[in-house]
């Protein structure tokens, strides 16, 4: 499989928005995955049935995931076919392409929700 690139989505300013208590749930969930292992990002998302599936950045010699490509990739293996809502803990300015595809490739509408490490919102990704 050809490697693919994806370039990054720009993160709108949150302007004190609040999030749902679901959405929420899913950045915990997230600052709760990359603390875990110490990794660069953590991230998770929800399905159409309510589920969530969190996970870290994973980097080995032989592969590299984001923590967004990762949780949902966890979401399609336990048979997922939509999601809701996804968020992801990153100290970056801008949502990773890849993450931004594998959640578009789920849901065209489905908010990605960027926060700091602290857990507070950076802005909400929807395009």
């Amino acid at each position: 499989m050809p490697d693919q690139i994806f370039s990054g989505a720009a993160v709108p300013a949150a302007d004190g928005v609040a999030l749902s208590a679901e959405d929420a749930k899913l950045v915990t969930l997230a600052r709760s995955s990359r603390a875990r292992v110490g990794a660069v990002e953590g991230a998770a998302v929800r399905d159409q049935d309510g589920r969530t599936y969190a996970a870290a950045t994973v980097v080995l010699p032989s592969l590299a995931v984001t923590a967004l490509q990762l949780a949902v990739a966890s979401s399609v293996a336990a048979g997922a076919t939509k999601l809701e809502a996804a968020a992801v803990v990153t100290e970056a300015s801008e949502l990773d392409g890849a993450g931004h595809a594998a959640v578009r490739d789920m849901s065209a509408e489905a908010p990605i929700h960027v926060a700091a490490p602290d857990g507070s919102l950076l802005g909400s990704v929807t395009a």
